[in-house]
């Protein structure tokens, strides 16, 4: 075994699709006889990459080009001025990324550590390969080929990785019969009666913690704990009812310790799930609510797995299932159907799940499951003769996730709140089935009068809070609004005590009765001398795009004020854009290229060169969502 060649994967993740992928790749390499070394990449010493053979690189971008949290340290390192053009010589490479082509920076951190490498003289071993989630089939359209030609490609450079060949592969059933979990039962009477329920915000607390710190779903240890607890006391429609959209404006306050935040930052949240959903998942799979678990990862000697470091405290199957396991809300992924179809004792069943896992079923599976955004619990109830262990339900269903949110609030004019402006999601799937977003819902649907207590943390998003003699130029079509309520009222906040500089903000929306976003609130702040006016050099500008026949929209609004913009870039000002990551922030950076060739009289390419150079200076800032 000594001279078998040893696989090395380097996961990035932020959501945990990368995983998915990177694990998705380890299992078709044993597969194959090939032995896997499967690490996150902030559990990797970057010093060691110029002693590595080969390395798999399978990395995320996140919002508006990032590296995933878990990538920046090993970055930063690969950055080092230091390294030569000779620092890798020798080191094969291939790299798979993942993208939303939605986004302007479409998988532009695969691109970056793509040319990064190469630089410093690592060699590609085949072209890199780039998944997309707009795709119909999502990231692993281009996953299954671009892993076809990698074993392919590894087996010509070094042969000992798959010493029976690349075509070889071993029957599913002898790798499948070990889920990456074990689950330890404990007698009732065993339990410390400390742990038994309560309403204690503390008790709630640890409930939440014991249970992610179990979870195989990779939540981050800051994101085990909840930073506080909320309360609602506000939860006001702000569109017009009977109209398409639902957005809601919610007020919080601090019920634990309260955290200290800045305009533009995040919230997230973590929803509650429908418990008669919960009930119903532990009823089809028959399992005991009440029972106590532990959650362990399996010990054995596979390279999948992390062991187990701390000792854990016993906690009951249903809050475990209610608090990390999202059973009624995402769609499981294509191995669930794989494992699926090991545990079906019906042929009809375990022949269409096979199908499914296949990638001749891709298609189908994509438009059967992603397209209607069928639940775990549907899926499971669309097969009844499947009776899956638990350890592989642990193991296999979608993590539950926080929600982020752009914080709508100053805490300067709002002191012990925090305030979120939320489009509550809900959409009709193909086949005509209501589906409607988990967290969203789930807020929309709390009353103010009984006190739930909201898992909260919070971060620090994309949109740093500007210095008040900094002017602005703000762009936030719909609940792109949200954190620019927070900025316009830390600027009101400013300008009682101190000069402050001029904000103009371009709002758009569909009607002007239907959905105008807190349209007193902009409109007062636009008049008699406040911080939006024009009379303070600023300005307040408004895009209803179905008010009339032809389409209007935020950057029609930008290039008919673009003298105005021009006076303000010229006076430093810095440009916050936030809203849907479709295609508004490529149209408003489009428009912000004519606006400065046009005033300044540049061609469009030195136009293009200046606004990226304001990019790199830190004063054009974008935080777009799906």
């Amino acid at each position: 075994m000594e001279d078998r060649a040893k696989l090395l994967i380097l996961y990035a993740t932020q959501t945990g699709n990368a995983l998915d992928a990177a694990e998705r790749m380890a299992r078709e390499a044993e597969r194959r006889r090939c032995p896997v070394n499967l690490l996150s990449i902030d559990e990797y010493d970057a010093s060691s990459l110029p002693h590595e053979d080969t390395v798999i690189f399978v990395v995320s971008t996140t919002g508006q080009g990032d590296t995933p949290d878990s990538m920046k340290v090993f970055w930063r390192f690969l950055l080092q001025r230091s390294l030569s053009k000779h620092w890798l010589e020798g080191v094969h490479y291939a790299l798979f990324g993942l993208g939303d082509s939605g986004y302007q920076k479409y998988n532009f951190v695969a691109k970056k550590l793509d040319k990064r490498l190469s630089d410093l003289g690592a060699m590609a071993i085949i072209e890199k390969g780039l998944g997309d989630d707009q795709h119909p089939s999502g990231y692993e359209a281009a996953l299954d080929p671009w892993m076809s030609s990698l074993w392919s490609m590894l087996n010509q450079i070094n042969h000992k990785f798959f010493p029976q060949g690349p075509d070889f592969v071993i029957p599913d059933m002898k790798l499948i019969d070990q889920p990456k979990v074990q689950i330890t039962y404990h007698c009732n009477d065993k339990v410390d009666p400390q742990f038994h329920p309560n309403s204690d915000l503390k008790w709630i607390e640890m409930q939440i913690e014991r249970a992610r710190s179990m979870s195989p779903g990779k939540f981050t240890p800051d994101k085990n704990r909840p930073h506080c607890f909320l309360k609602m006391i506000k939860n006001q429609p702000l569109t017009r009812a009977g109209c398409e959209k639902d957005v809601r404006h919610f007020e919080f306050e601090f019920v634990s310790s309260a955290i200290e935040y800045e305009v533009g930052d995040v919230l997230e949240v973590l929803p509650s799930q429908n418990l008669s959903a919960v009930d119903a998942f532990i009823e089809r799979c028959n399992l005991d609510p009440d029972a106590f678990i532990t959650v362990h990862p399996r010990e054995m000697d596979n390279h999948l797995l992390h062991t187990c470091t701390t000792a854990k405290v016993p906690i009951k199957l249903k809050a475990f299932v209610a608090l990390t396991m999202d059973v009624a809300s995402a769609s499981p992924r294509r191995y669930f159907f794989e494992v699926m179809s090991y545990f079906a004792t019906a042929p009809h069943e375990k022949e269409r799940l096979q199908y499914f896992a296949s990638a001749e079923g891709r298609d189908d599976l994509y438009q059967y499951n992603q397209k209607e955004r069928r639940t775990v619990l549907e899926v499971l109830e669309d097969f009844p003769s499947v009776q899956m262990p638990f350890e592989w339900l642990v193991q296999l269903v979608p993590p539950l996730k926080t929600r982020a949110f752009s914080i709508s609030s100053s805490p300067s004019a709002h002191p012990n709140q925090v305030h979120l402006t939320v489009n509550v999601v809900s959409w009709t799937t193909p086949f005509k089935r209501e589906r409607s977003g988990l967290c969203s819902m789930w807020l929309a649907q709390l009353d103010p009068e009984q006190s739930t207590h909201v898992p909260a943390w919070f971060r620090k998003g994309t949109l740093y809070p500007p210095p008040p003699s900094l002017p602005l130029i703000l762009i936030g079509p719909g609940t792109g609004c949200a954190p620019f309520r927070g900025f316009v009222e830390e600027r009101v906040i400013q300008s009682e005590s101190d000069a402050v500089a001029p904000v103009i903000f371009f709002f758009g929306c569909w009607n002007e009765n239907n959905d105008f976003l807190y349209r007193d609130f902009w409109l007062s702040h636009s008049q008699n001398g406040g911080v939006l006016s024009e009379a303070k050099g600023g300005g307040f500008f408004v895009a209803f795009s179905r008010d009339q026949p032809q389409k209007v929209y935020v950057q029609h609004k930008m290039r008919e004020n673009s003298q105005r913009i021009w006076n303000l870039l010229s006076q430093g000002a810095a440009i916050y854009v936030a809203g849907s990551s479709t295609k508004m922030p490529s149209d408003v950076l489009s428009a912000f290229e004519d606006i400065v060739s046009k005033e300044s009289g540049l061609p469009k390419e030195s136009a293009v060169r200046w606004l990226r150079a304001l990019e790199k200076a830190g004063k054009y800032h974008v935080e777009a969502w799906s």
